[in-house]
């Protein structure tokens, strides 16, 4: 027993006699929790374990005042026993009591409140010791000090020191949890966008399909040719939904693969009469948006089957495409050593070919340029690697 607790033991004993076991005050100044999350407030419940019965009850009756719901317990052995029965903010541990191991077992306690270590003795050894076994602060039984105000200042910072740990552990698991349920998410949209690319390359596949159907069907030679060129619209526009639902990125083709596999499909209907020129293909690897590659897949199919069609009447030829990334432009052409323009205007203006060129064109935020050469034409388009935001409306 301290002597701060032998000289006040017999001066509170009698006034504190008909004190309960817990106090609980509703002082303004007293720190307080909230309850279950609403704005109720409650005491912070202290359990006070010290082998003074006198000093237990002052510090009950001190700090019941100040608005603090105190239990005290005089024994290491009834503190184990009152903190697995009830639910405490903070401990107060005498240091000169029986069984000193209280505070390793109160430490090694699931969700143990944290531990304030009260002593009589100013040796820092022992404050170093409790620290060391797991205690958050200690406060020195002192007669000449202020011992309560001490004791108090030391279950107000260990209380928030807590608080702001837990609040730290819950913002973090929230966290957590959010970036879980955003990769969930992501995950699931990109399956869902997986599937429907799938989806929709089989559908345009089965067009594909019946579009050469209906063109071997036909002995109309204009018929076949139309139904030849809506064959390979379509098949272009199928390629980039196969190339989506197989690739690891869905916001993003790999335009030179992409056009490299379109070019071979157009090169192997030259087997079947459909084009009769020799296609070579020299690209950089760019990366585009899936629209946009669609719109310069279908330039490219409309380029290569006109350059069939007219630059080598009667017979066969090359056909150059090239796909080059010059800064933050790309730069796409074909061209052919063919007979060049039959007509000063190029191909009439009214041609669906030519219309459908200058339509992906503008959706590309470019034209297209014809350059007539000494042997043969070339087509070629420049425009942005990366697609232009979409103009604010009024």
């Amino acid at each position: 027993m301290s002597a701060f607790a032998t000289e006040h033991s017999v001066s509170c004993g009698e006034a504190a006699a008909a004190q309960p076991e817990s106090v609980a005050a509703a002082a303004p100044d007293g720190l307080m929790r909230a309850q279950g999350g609403t704005a109720a407030a409650v005491p912070v419940r202290v359990l006070y374990v010290d082998d003074d019965p006198g000093l237990c009850r002052l510090v009950q009756r001190q700090f019941g005042r100040l608005g603090y719901e105190v239990t005290t317990a005089t024994s290491g052995a009834e503190g184990l026993q009152r903190l697995a029965a009830g639910t405490f903010d903070v401990v107060a541990l005498d240091h000169y009591m029986p069984g000193h191991s209280t505070l390793t077992a109160m430490h090694d306690l699931p969700d143990a409140p944290p531990v304030v270590y009260v002593t009589g003795t100013q040796e820092s050894s022992v404050a170093v010791a409790a620290l060391k076994a797991g205690a958050v602060d200690y406060v020195v039984k002192d007669i000449h000090t202020d011992f309560v105000e001490l004791l108090r200042a030391a279950f107000d910072t260990a209380v928030t020191q807590v608080r702001m740990r837990r609040a730290h552990a819950a913002a973090q698991e929230e966290i957590r949890a959010a970036r879980d349920r955003f990769e969930a998410l992501a995950a699931e949209r990109a399956l869902l966008l997986r599937e429907m690319n799938h989806r929709v390359g089989n559908s345009l596949q089965i067009i594909v399909s019946l579009l050469s159907v209906q063109a071997g069907a036909t002995d109309s030679a204009p018929v076949k040719e139309a139904l030849s060129s809506a064959r390979s619209r379509v098949a272009a526009v199928a390629q980039v939904h196969r190339r989506l639902y197989t690739s690891e990125h869905i916001s993003t083709v790999a335009l030179d693969q992409y056009l490299e596999t379109l070019l071979e499909d157009l090169q192997l209907s030259s087997r079947t009469g459909q084009v009769g020129v020799a296609i070579s293909f020299v690209a950089d690897p760019i990366q585009i948006d899936p629209d946009r590659a669609v719109a310069v897949g279908i330039i490219a199919t409309e380029l290569v089957i006109n350059a069939s069609k007219y630059a080598y009447p009667g017979g066969s030829g090359p056909v150059r495409v090239v796909l080059r990334q010059a800064g933050e432009r790309v730069e796409f052409a074909v061209e052919d050593d063919g007979v060049g323009l039959v007509a000063d205007d190029g191909i009439p203006a009214s041609g669906l070919g030519n219309r459908i060129v200058r339509a992906m064109a503008t959706k590309l935020g470019t034209s297209p340029v014809v350059e007539p050469r000494e042997k043969g034409l070339r087509t070629c388009l420049t425009f942005p690697l990366a697609a232009r935001p979409p103009a604010p409306t009024a």
